[in-house]
């Protein structure tokens, strides 16, 4: 991790993410609590077991959040984006971390005390809204997931995935979204609950419908609407 000077510049975040969702003033003063910092690709942000407290407000990049299972394996839980915070779990209950969070290439971020976060949000409702609101999302997420995982067929799960990977963290090319985040088949079963030979086959089947292409750690869908019906899911709006 390398301590960078405060800029002047201001990042645009989706609304949908934490810090794209609090109101300029709001976010400003937010952000003028932490450090300033910069991590490199494979950098650990934070480490499962630690009992360190403080939140990482991320401004740009990704992070993968991964956890140990008791078998030795490793569980990719979630993507992290620019916008999002992470560690907020441990800042509220004052228990170890429950998962490692580490850089998928290289990652700007502001490191935020867990004293200032606390009295920051007893002082600004709309940020303990916000984090509220975020935590409240991350569950239905971890909800969700454990019914599809009982419940849906593998290339279902799998095409549930890459429909939200698109319409969240995609951007537009010629030939349709491309998923900003660079997975793995290995990660793509942790993601799924699905082992990696069935997830080979389940992409396989995917491109052979004309869904989506696969290469190097990159996965273009080719049309939302139709991998969102095989998801099962509404179509998209707009």
């Amino acid at each position: 991790m390398t301590v960078q000077p405060e800029s002047r510049s201001q990042e645009n975040w989706p609304a949908r993410c934490f810090l794209g969702g609090l109101s300029e003033p709001i976010r400003t003063e937010l952000l003028g609590l932490g450090t300033r910092c910069r991590y490199l690709p494979e950098e650990i942000l934070i480490r499962e077991g630690d009992h360190s407290n403080h939140v990482v407000l991320l401004r740009s990049g990704f992070v993968k959040v991964t956890a140990r299972l008791d078998n030795g394996h490793e569980a990719l839980l979630a993507i992290r984006v620019g916008g999002d915070v992470v560690g907020e779990m441990a800042a509220m209950d004052d228990a170890p971390r429950s998962a490692t969070v580490t850089a998928c290439g290289e990652i700007a971020a502001s490191i935020v005390r867990e004293s200032d976060l606390r009295h920051f949000l007893a002082t600004h409702p709309e940020a303990a809204l916000a984090i509220a609101g975020i935590v409240t999302q991350r569950l239905r997420w971890a909800n969700r997931r454990r019914v599809e995982f009982g419940g849906y067929p593998v290339k279902v799960r799998l095409a549930r995935v890459l429909a939200e990977l698109a319409a969240s963290y995609g951007h537009r090319v010629p030939r349709g979204l491309v998923i900003g985040v660079d997975l793995t088949q290995p990660e793509l079963a942790a993601l799924t609950g699905a082992a990696e030979v069935t997830i080979h086959k389940a992409l396989a089947e995917l491109r052979k419908d004309g869904l989506i292409t696969t290469g190097y750690r990159r996965t273009t869908v080719l049309d939302l609407n139709r991998l969102r019906r095989v998801a099962r899911l509404g179509p998209t709006v707009g």
